[in-house]
């Protein structure tokens, strides 16, 4: 439910009684992951999706059905069943749909209200449910917060609460969505029990140096893909609100002075757009040698050519100039900024998924893949000034 926070927390502050319907685990060719949500009010208003149209609407029915009988289900979906052509989930896989009933007398309305306002917020918090396990455990929640502190429980064995707030709390570290088995007793004994734990972290980062045409429209993309955007240049007269009105942070400051202070993770994709020495260089040498997830700079093969020249002068190593995705992007023939900005979108998330970047058209590589890679070497680019 943590996947669609900012709706069901406007929800609840309007104290609407809704269902959730939340992926639990998937398996072959699903089209959503764990976490992914969609949730029914009573009125009937459906926000979200679990399976990208497949089974939407039998999960809806689920839906209204527990938002009148207060229940609290597991269901799965799949290609070899009888009615899987009937829900429409054609495409190979099977995904299990845990459907909550959060209404304003249900136990786990007042723990869901803090864990969707904390990930409205973009505060990082891990939420753990019930699967399957006893009866009377289900419809309950636990909240953890990243400094160990939890709330609510399942009011059962007390070293159940304790070992669930512990590996919540790892997951949570690892920014993770799944399943965790369980006894009731809070160890291996007792009757088992099965968890989903969703967890929300704040926005990954998109920083874009370079307040360029091009930049504009990659801050858009950037958003679309639900990046945190900041756009950095040194040049006062171009690092407008005007000019980028969907960043969400603008910077006027040297290139390499800002990323020496500012806060980055492996998750942070940097894209250089400035294609100029004097920022590029002391820039690209710092950046080069943080654990982001992604360095790409834009320019001609020769301004490629001569900034790694630059690059090797000031001691960036071959092992570093690995890293450097130049000229930035994947081969799209891309000529305008919008066509630009998707190029370097695609790589991004090529890099992000382990995708290889080909067309899957007469392919044999998986469409969804399960894990990150690294971003595969493009022998072409998206045209870019010199």
């Amino acid at each position: 439910m943590l996947d669609i926070a900012e709706e069901l927390h406007r929800w609840v502050e309007q104290g609407r009684d809704f269902a959730v319907a939340t992926v639990v685990a998937v398996g072959g060719s699903a089209p959503r992951q764990p976490g992914a949500a969609l949730a029914v009010d009573a009125d009937g208003t459906v926000i979200g999706s679990v399976s990208g149209g497949c089974v939407e609407g039998a999960v809806y029915e689920l839906c209204r059905q527990a938002l009148e009988d207060g229940e609290t289900v597991l269901e799965r979906f799949g290609y070899s069943d009888e009615d899987a052509f009937a829900v429409g989930l054609t495409c190979g896989g099977v995904i299990d749909i845990l459907v909550t009933p959060v209404r304003a007398a249900d136990p786990v309305r007042t723990v869901a209200a803090a864990a969707l306002a904390a990930a409205a917020r973009g505060e990082a918090a891990a939420v753990a449910r019930i699967v399957s396990g006893p009866t009377q455990l289900k419809g309950r929640a636990l909240l953890v917060r990243p400094d160990g502190s939890h709330e609510g429980g399942f009011g059962a064995h007390p070293e159940l609460d304790r070992t669930v707030a512990a590996e919540a709390g790892a997951f949570l570290d690892a920014g993770r969505t799944g399943t965790l088995e369980i006894g009731e007793q809070g160890s291996r004994c007792g009757a088992p029990l099965t968890l989903l734990i969703e967890s929300s972290v704040p926005a990954p980062r998109m920083i874009v140096f370079g307040a360029i045409d091009f930049a504009s429209a990659l801050v858009r993309v950037g958003k679309f893909l639900g990046y945190h955007v900041t756009v950095c240049d040194a040049r006062p007269v171009f690092a407008t609100r005007a000019r980028f009105p969907e960043a969400d942070e603008i910077v006027v400051e040297w290139p390499h002075e800002y990323l020496e202070r500012t806060e980055v993770d492996g998750r942070t994709v940097l894209c250089v757009l400035t294609h100029d020495a004097k920022f590029d260089v002391p820039l690209l040498k710092l950046a080069l040698s943080l654990p982001v997830a992604y360095v790409g700079a834009m320019g001609s093969r020769r301004t490629h050519l001569d900034r790694n020249e630059r690059l090797r002068e000031v001691g960036v190593t071959d092992l570093e100039l690995a890293r450097l995705r130049s000229p930035i992007g994947l081969d799209l023939g891309a000529r305008t900024p919008e066509e630009t900005a998707l190029s370097i979108a695609a790589e991004i998330v090529a890099g992000r998924r382990g995708g290889s970047g080909v067309s899957l058209t007469g392919a044999h590589t998986p469409i969804h893949h399960e894990g990150a890679g690294t971003p595969t070497p493009t022998t072409s680019s998206a045209t870019a000034p010199a």
